[in-house]
């Protein structure tokens, strides 16, 4: 139905079992017509069809696989495939009051290289790559419709889109902000979300469940919310009871905005701490004992050569941190570099523990939300390992 791309004897083991991508070196040849950004059809070397997905010639993935099955990707192909992960969120958030959630997730959705998020009543559309880049208008046009949203904001942005040799994107591309920031609901707690320069999409949508869950162990407590960027944690924290939250990040508006999520849920932000500073440097020089410390840092390994630098900087961290932890003290630690999977993170986790001198007990790993679902095929999609630990 496409063109053809081949893959070399032996190569095509990974899309028998419908892992999403093909790497460049795996690649035998292919037809002289296909061009960066192309829907073609993989082949192995004796010429079986193995799936049909989009090309680009740029990067390492030389193709992400959209089916395994003889497909025409067209307007209808998304449409299918967006509705079925639309009527998943609904009954999933339909009792909570909850208006804020990721509605497609990339490969985790089958649909590897788009993004959509929900907030309030807008969305924020997220196109990492050069194949969906093209569907950008059927896109549009399939979400107005399916999802009826008062604007549909688009937030393409990053290192991923430079590697397909594509400009960043942030601009609405249908229907008009009702301002910025917006705001949303998460389990009944009020955020205002700012999605034309706030961070990813404007919210850390995958931490709702640890949230809560901070929330259940606050009262009477001191908190110490470490990259706390809007302060979602220490608001539910104050929620929750908490007699002290601190939070610590070095975005000045990003810190402006905790502030006013503390006054949207009828908290006193005066009653709190609001720090600008580095981290790393806040827990080196830290003399205070928390009851509860949550890191929740920014991807540290993005590329597999980042992963020494990355291991030191989450040693660093929790080791810090677990040194300001009142005994019996609570530490949520989390990281969302794929390159390190849990049982790497739990190791850096046994070493922080071993040099601090603390006891540590995991009592519950906590991985991303349902609405960010893990392709079983794609282990890739799995990114965000959390661990809740009781310190001593």
């Amino acid at each position: 139905m496409y063109p053809k791309i081949y893959l070399k004897p032996g190569k095509e083991k990974p899309l028998t079992a419908h892992h999403h991508w093909v790497f460049s070196g795996a690649i035998l040849k292919r037809d002289p017509e296909i061009i960066a950004g192309a829907i073609v059809d993989v082949c192995s070397s004796d010429h079986k069809y193995l799936g049909t997905g989009y090309f680009n010639d740029k990067t390492s993935i030389a193709v992400r696989m959209l089916s395994f099955e003889p497909t025409t990707i067209d307007g209808n192909f998304f449409w299918e495939r967006i509705y079925r992960s639309w009527q998943y969120r609904q009954k999933l958030f339909a009792e909570t009051d909850t208006n804020a959630f990721r509605v497609v997730f990339s490969e985790g959705d089958f649909l590897p290289g788009l993004i959509v998020d929900k907030y309030g009543s807008g969305l924020v559309l997220q196109i990492q790559t050069l194949g969906i880049d093209g569907f950008r208008n059927e896109l549009v046009e399939l979400l107005n419709v399916m999802l009826r949203p008062d604007f549909i904001h688009e937030r393409s942005e990053g290192a991923a889109r430079a590697e397909e040799g594509l400009t960043d994107i942030n601009r609405t591309l249908w229907g008009t902000l009702p301002g910025n920031p917006v705001e949303i609901r998460e389990n009944g707690v009020v955020f205002i979300v700012d999605v034309v320069q706030g961070q990813k999409t404007g919210f850390f949508l995958d931490q709702r469940d640890n949230r809560h869950l901070i929330r259940r162990v606050a009262k009477g407590k001191t908190v110490l919310n470490c990259f706390g960027y809007t302060a979602g944690f220490a608001v539910y924290a104050a929620l929750g009871g908490a007699t002290r939250t601190v939070t610590v990040d070095l975005s000045e508006p990003a810190l402006a905005l905790a502030q006013e999520n503390f006054r949207r849920n009828g908290l006193d932000p005066g009653r709190h701490e609001f720090v600008r500073e580095d981290v790393f440097q806040y827990l080196r020089h830290c003399r205070d004992k928390f009851d509860i410390i949550i890191l929740d840092p920014p991807a540290f390994a993005k590329k597999q050569t980042n992963l020494t630098a990355a291991y030191r900087g989450y040693k660093d961290i929790n080791l810090h941190a677990l040194k300001c932890i009142q005994p019996g003290g609570w530490l949520l630690t989390c990281s969302c570099s794929y390159y390190i999977d849990a049982p790497q993170f739990q190791k850096i986790l046994f070493l922080a523990a071993m040099d601090a001198g603390h006891e540590v007990q995991i009592v519950a790993k906590r991985p991303q939300p349902p609405d960010h679902p893990l392709n079983v095929f794609h282990p890739e999609s799995e990114y965000l390992k959390s661990f809740f630990c009781k310190v001593y």
